[in-house]
């Protein structure tokens, strides 16, 4: 199974989590771009339509190392983490018309610890107490994908990605008197099993030999349907001594089945350039929060969620054989999402910034890098802001399978 555990983060409380995107470390390098730009050497997977342009079985794996950096005017927590991000496979079934993949990453992700302080109603002066609150998320959603790529024309090409959605998000919450007044403390702990399927057509338009036969455009939608996620939550209740030993448990709801609905959304993406040489692209997405609606029948969300990444490739000279630096495709790119829940009242923005390189590995593979830095919230309009440095790393190996031989 592929973990979506990484750095702990405030912002990912909600819902069942903070969603992980379906980008490669090609794309992260180019600020998460890859709703429109086509490639022969790396798997597509943000956008299934174009899969036609994956002409040999390309395998892809990936990891992802993180550092947050939690700021408010009280205090700052430092985490960091890493782990698997992605397995990916895509297999040409007909040269240059029709090729599926197959991939596995998280989709979403829950990890956070909140302490506060709250005061206790209805006591006495003599028993008057704060109790310290204490609440835990951990686990998340993976998605296994099949996606599939056949080319319509020269100029067009559709797509459809059909995911499966399963894991489980568990949080934990505790409750202790600053005064000893009982002997015990009570612990509630929750999970929720999701499992469902999600489907992503998708097109994808392209126009080259523009120009004196020099550049390219390509434009790319992808929309994702609403998805109902089959359910089963469970809750119990500890009661848990002074010295953190459990004394007694009772199961209050033993998975009880129920639907939690994640919104629909929609991305489109532009770009231009010379094949082989550079890339320039502008991905948007939206996504309608006001569809998203919990295990009892509302929503954490108050907005809608969006987000704006352009990203740029350069590869200097191909088919050089004098420099090896000029052969390694070099990328860079900016984004900015503004996420569909509100702190402190006002909205919360993610503004990052990415570098990223492919470096080629014998014929036809390469090592992959990424580097993102970026800032999560306001301190002086949410309260809290976070820092944060995400470094990619990724391999893909190329072959050429099922090639019918012409001569024995």
């Amino acid at each position: 199974m592929v973990s979506g555990q990484a750095a702990r983060s405030p912002f990912s409380s909600y819902g069942i989590g903070e969603q992980f995107g379906s980008g490669l470390t090609q794309n992260m390098g180019m600020g998460g771009v890859g709703i429109s730009n086509p490639s022969y050497w790396y798997v597509n997977n943000m956008n299934p339509a174009l899969l036609v342009y994956n002409r040999y079985t390309t395998f892809q794996v990936g990891i992802i190392g993180e550092q947050r950096t939690q700021n408010s005017n009280i205090t700052t927590e430092k985490s960091g983490s890493g782990n698997i991000n992605y397995l990916a496979l895509a297999l040409p079934i007909k040269w240059n018309k029709w090729t599926t993949s197959i991939s596995l990453m998280p989709y979403t992700k829950l990890n956070y610890k909140l302490k506060y302080t709250a005061d206790v109603q209805n006591t006495t002066s003599a028993t008057a107490a704060t109790v310290n609150v204490v609440e835990n998320g951990s686990g998340g959603v993976n998605m296994l994908s099949w996606s599939n790529g056949v080319r319509i024309t020269n100029k067009f090409s559709i797509g459809l990605k059909s995911t499966y959605l399963f894991g489980a998000v568990v949080n934990e919450f505790s409750n202790s008197l600053s005064v000893l007044i009982i002997p015990t403390n009570p612990f509630v702990y929750e999970r929720s099993s999701v499992s469902a399927f999600q489907f992503s057509p998708a097109a994808s338009f392209h126009l080259d030999s523009l120009f004196k036969k020099n550049y390219i455009f390509n434009a790319g939608i992808v929309y994702d349907f609403k998805s109902n996620l089959n359910t089963r939550f469970f809750q119990r209740l500890d009661q848990i001594s002074a010295t953190g030993r459990a004394i007694d448990s009772l199961t209050l709801i033993s998975n009880k089945p129920g639907t939690i609905i994640a919104p629909q959304s929609v991305s489109v993406g532009f770009s231009f350039g010379r094949y082989g040489r550079w890339t320039a692209a502008l991905d948007g997405s939206y996504t309608d929060y006001s569809q998203y609606r919990g295990l009892d029948g509302t929503s954490p969300y108050q907005v809608n969620d969006w987000r704006v990444a352009a990203g740029f490739e350069i590869m200097p000279d191909p088919e050089s054989l004098s420099s090896y630096l000029k052969r390694i495709t070099y990328r860079t790119g900016v984004s900015i999402e503004s996420y569909p829940y509100l702190v402190n009242g006002n909205t919360v923005k993610d503004l990052g910034i990415s570098f990223g390189l492919s470096a080629p590995v014998g014929r036809m593979s390469s090592l992959d890098i990424a580097l993102k830095i970026g800032k999560k919230g306001d301190k002086s309009l949410n309260t809290i802001e976070e820092n944060y440095i995400k470094l990619y790393f990724g391999i893909t190996f190329m072959d050429q399978w099922f090639i019918k031989r012409r001569f024995d």
